[in-house]
Parts: structure tokens; C-alpha cells; sequence
């Protein structure tokens, strides 16, 4: 089994590794409801319903339900948040057309500044309609509207094996690694407020969306409920 190598001279400034069985409340939140989130997606995001932590691990249910689809969205908004380090989760996805298991972070500030001026990295990213394949981006000013920075890796076995999905962020550079392998690298080398609004404290975010924008149009209820199964996220930071 591969364990989280973080880089020389890190230390681990908090971690979570799903023991007991709810939710630690003083690290995650939930978002609710069914707007879309900006992505035309057909999920309604429920609190604590479609969240289970059994025996270590904690568990995203996305589920058909009559006339909808119920997921969850955790984040660590307003109680965990970090500038720089190295962010590890070990994690298996769900399958199938129409499923979009994302685990990602945002600036702080988003509610000053809004997207993309916030900054987001997309430690993992996944469409069912395109199994196997791992997206890592960047989104910013820069890219605003498109995904211009954004690497692409094929990985077997997805989703019955738990894999790695880790972040290095310093000063001068993001790199994506997925099982301890670089995917993709930003390091502008004039950074500015538009392509480098990477400075400032972002928290995370655990979901599964239904259909939208890129995980859609097509959704096939044959294959609910999926699950995304998250066996710990690491943060590690420079001592």
C-alpha cells in the first residue's frame, strides 16, 4: 500500500482520518442545497444524510431518490484552512455515466472576491463519462472561463483500489502528483493577482455532483448509489 513521502523537512500541521463515526464538526461543514453550483449539476446536497464514516473510512453516497439525486459537499471552510504545504488524501471514487467526484480547494476570501479571483486547485478530479482518467487544474483570472491549466493522467483500477491524490503548493509552484507522480506543474514566472492568487489561505472540499456542465448530460440511474471512500487527508507544512 502506498503512504503519503512528504517532502524534506515537512511536518504534519493536521490530518483527519475518519475515526468514530460522524463528521468532526470542529474541521467540516456541510453545503446544502440544489442551485446548480454554478455548473447546471442535478444533485440536492444533503446534510449528514449521504455522509457515513464506518471503520476508518468515511463514505460520499450519491444516491437516486424518486425525482432527484442526494450527494454530499463537506468543507473545512471557516475551521481549516492553509497557505502552502504538502495535501494528501487517500481515496477511492465512484463509477459510471454522469458521476463527478471532485476533491478540491478554494481561497478563503471567495466571498470578497468570487470566483475564479479566489483561486482553486483541483487536487482530483473525475467524470464517469471518461473512466480512469484524472484531472489536476488550476483555475484563476487567467484562465478565467476555460481550463488552460490542467493536466491528464490514466490510472487503472480507480474504483475498486484506493490511490493517492496529493498537492504540493510553495511560493514558486503547484505541482499535482497522483501516487507520488507529478501530473502537472504551474509556476508562472511573473506572478501576478490574476494568475498567481495562490498567497493566501484556501480550505477544502469533498463532493460528488450529478450530470452539469462536464459530468452530464448524460446520467445513467442503473448505477446508483456511488460512493467516493476517503481514508484520510494529510497536511504537512515546512518546519
Amino acid at each position: 500500500m502506498l503512504h503519503a513521502q512528504p517532502p524534506k523537512d515537512y511536518h504534519i500541521v493536521w490530518s483527519d482520518d475518519f475515526t468514530g463515526n460522524v463528521l468532526d464538526t470542529t474541521s467540516w461543514s456541510f453545503d446544502t442545497g440544489d442551485n446548480g453550483w454554478g455548473n447546471n449539476e442535478k444533485q440536492y446536497y444533503t446534510e449528514n444524510k449521504n455522509v457515513e464514516i464506518k471503520g476508518g473510512f468515511l463514505s460520499i453516497i450519491a444516491r437516486k431518490e424518486a425525482k432527484k439525486y442526494t450527494a454530499a459537499r463537506i468543507v473545512t471552510k471557516g475551521k481549516r484552512a492553509f497557505t502552502y504545504g504538502y495535501m494528501e488524501i487517500r481515496a477511492k471514487l465512484p463509477h459510471g455515466t454522469g458521476t463527478w467526484p471532485a476533491i478540491w480547494m478554494l481561497g478563503e476570501n471567495i466571498s470578497k472576491t468570487d470566483w475564479p479571483g479566489c483561486g482553486e486547485l483541483d487536487i482530483m478530479e473525475h467524470v464517469g463519462k471518461h473512466p480512469g482518467y484524472i484531472h489536476c487544474s488550476v483555475h484563476n483570472p487567467a484562465g478565467y472561463s476555460e481550463t488552460p491549466f490542467t493536466g491528464i493522467v490514466q490510472i487503472d483500477r480507480l474504483f475498486d483500489t484506493f490511490h493517492l491524490y496529493a498537492l504540493e503548493w510553495t511560493k514558486e509552484k503547484i505541482n499535482f502528483l497522483v501516487d507520488g507522480k507529478s501530473v502537472y506543474e504551474y509556476a508562472p514566472t511573473c506572478k501576478t493577482d490574476d494568475n498567481w492568487p495562490f498567497y493566501k489561505p484556501m480550505f477544502f472540499i469533498f463532493n460528488i455532483a450529478v450530470g452539469g456542465n462536464w459530468g452530464g448530460p448524460v446520467i445513467d440511474d442503473s448505477i446508483f448509489p456511488q460512493r467516493m471512500t476517503i481514508d484520510y487527508i494529510r497536511v504537512y507544512q515546512k518546519k
